[in-house]
């Protein structure tokens, strides 16, 4: 297309097509070679943007703080096990200045920490052992956030149980609590504040399935483990930090 932007490229097909409405085969040639160079610039683009990205890094991180980097290609011993949701616009590490090596993560649709099971979710039960049995974070943080499409997915899940997806419903029931007890507790509200209210309510969910992983419950009672809720409001800038008294007692061997 040379100099040629995707809106001039369209206004000029859109003239041919309008002046020659018998030329169909000249416009699919030309749809074709327009989808052609546009593909063509975006991979052009998508590689510069993580090549430039990585020299920044690499010469204004990497290269200036030698020591942390010596240090970090030793192993690593990070202090919290956080997670977040995938949403591009709630990154841990910007929001809450993490330094590599101070908090291990775990990013899913909307922060969820499904329930222990060994044949299910093994992922983030593989996450979770590996960072309280081996790297023995001392912290653990569940963070949701404002206007969350993983919420507004659960909030709007049909009673009846019907899915209109092939993963997210699924997943995102694993708080259907939470959605239950907000319509039952706020159901005067609209549906945009009863999201509110349940993207914290959900974060009180998977810190309760979190209980059910054996490893972080005797963490917890050895003291050796806090585990934190958290909520991050992008729209107005506020960070919420609760916790959670689960008055956890040692198991007794009878």
């Amino acid at each position: 297309m040379g100099g040629e932007s995707y809106e001039e490229a369209i206004a000029a097909l859109s003239k041919l097509l309008s002046e020659k409405a018998d030329l169909g085969s000249v416009a699919a040639e030309k749809i074709k070679q327009i989808t052609a160079d546009l593909e063509a610039a975006g991979s052009c683009d998508t590689d510069n943007r993580i090549k430039t990205g990585f020299l920044h890094f690499k010469s204004e991180k990497f290269e200036k703080y030698p020591d942390l980097y010596g240090t970090l290609a030793k192993g690593q011993c990070p202090k919290y096990l956080i997670f977040a949701c995938s949403d591009s616009r709630v990154c841990p590490s910007h929001i809450l200045d993490f330094q590599p090596g101070e908090a291990f993560m775990v990013r899913n649709i909307a922060s969820m920490v499904p329930p222990y099971d060994k044949n299910k979710y093994c992922g983030v039960g593989a996450a979770i052992e590996y960072a309280v049995l081996h790297l023995k974070v001392e912290n653990i943080v569940v963070i949701g956030h404002s206007n969350c499409g993983g919420i507004k997915g659960l909030m709007s899940i049909p009673d009846d149980g019907t899915t209109a997806s092939d993963f997210i419903e699924q997943w995102v029931s694993i708080c259907g609590s939470a959605k239950t007890k907000v319509k039952s507790e706020k159901n005067e509200m609209s549906f945009a504040e009863q999201c509110t209210y349940c993207e914290k309510e959900a974060v009180n969910v998977s810190l309760g399935n979190l209980l059910t992983y054996p490893f972080v419950r005797e963490a917890l009672v050895k003291k050796t483990l806090v585990l934190k809720g958290a909520h991050y409001d992008f729209v107005n800038g506020k960070f919420d930090l609760w916790n959670l008294n689960f008055q956890i007692s040692p198991t007794l061997d009878l």
